[in-house]
């Protein structure tokens, strides 16, 4: 691949984790697994909360559309990624780098947004315990569902159009393995990336609002478990920690990743941190935000069991 070749390719060329063929393999084995992790989790919780009918509160709900966006996110850098260490091809095109900017951003704004939502039901359903369906109606659910998803749409837009409306004169090689923001503005030969720079510092600002507005909903809820007796003080404890640390590990590494300068080429922090922030996420959200729950895990029995679900005599076959 010479330099002349990749600056006047359409595309763009992702180098992964290495050019070594037994290695790209082996990558492609790990994030196949771990992809297929992940569409199990949450393709489990989108079933059972929308087939089971005891699972129809706003908490249900908001953890449905939390799964559809990590099953979303996740679709939209991994596969690429295993297509390309299997095939060995390295390139992308143009319009998919645009999308993959696109809705690679816009699902991460929206899984801002509806953690933040979940962290108030929460808040209203423990600190606010009588007036919780009055608050959290049918209707202040729909209109907060489709507020999140609507709103991660403006900053993937922004990205996208300030990202791609800069001139890129240097050789069309991504320091990653998928195309990610500030690795393409090392492509720009101009202070046009400055405007992305802009965009970055908005959005930080508001997912920085977003994790302030979620810990003040967690300190109103631990202040409220604490004058409560201590019986199942310390369930409700764990599960809002963990929760938080999540929530917490999610927004710092998404806006220190965004921020930080870029460097000239690929580093190891470079690529742990887009693995915590594009791929880890969605896998372990299944697993923390729903599948330590009783009544999650009680309804998934009940759905294995029942004559609805086509594939339980291939699950209980495996599982006995």
């Amino acid at each position: 691949m010479t330099v002349a070749n990749v600056t006047t390719v359409s595309g763009f060329f992702l180098l992964g984790f290495s050019d070594n063929r037994e290695l790209q393999i082996l990558h492609a084995s790990l994030f196949l697994m771990v992809y297929l992790l992940g569409l199990v989790g949450n393709f489990i919780i989108i079933t059972i909360t929308t087939l089971d009918s005891q699972l129809r509160s706003p908490m249900y709900y908001f953890l449905k559309n939390l799964s559809l966006l990590d099953l979303s996110s996740l679709s939209v850098t991994v596969p690429q990624s295993i297509h390309n260490s299997l095939t060995g091809s390295e390139y992308i095109s143009y319009v998919h780098c645009v999308l993959q900017v696109f809705f690679f951003i816009s699902f991460g704004g929206s899984e801002v947004a509806i953690l933040t939502v979940m962290s108030y039901d929460r808040y209203v359903a423990i600190c606010l315990p009588l007036h919780y369906e009055v608050i959290m109606n049918p209707r202040m659910c729909r209109w907060a569902v489709t507020a999140v998803w609507i709103s991660g749409g403006i900053p993937g837009s922004l990205y996208a159009a300030t990202t791609f409306s800069i001139r890129f004169c240097r050789a069309k090689i991504i320091h990653q393995f998928f195309c990610d923001v500030p690795q393409l503005l090392k492509l720009s030969c101009s202070n046009d990336y400055l405007v992305v720079v802009g965009v970055a510092a908005l959005m930080a600002m508001v997912g920085t609002a977003c994790f302030t507005a979620i810990c003040l909903s967690y300190v109103r809820i631990f202040s409220t478990v604490l004058r409560m007796p201590s019986a199942g003080r310390s369930k409700v404890f764990s599960t809002c920690l963990l929760h938080l640390c999540v929530v917490t590990f999610y927004v710092s590494t998404s806006v220190f990743a965004y921020l930080k300068p870029t460097s000239d080429s690929m580093t190891a922090l470079d690529i742990m941190l887009s693995i915590f922030y594009t791929v880890l996420p969605p896998v372990f959200n299944p697993v923390i935000h729903s599948l330590r729950n009783e009544a999650m895990k009680t309804a998934a029995r009940k759905l294995l069991l029942s004559h609805r679900f086509p594939g339980r005599k291939l699950v209980l076959s495996c599982c006995s």
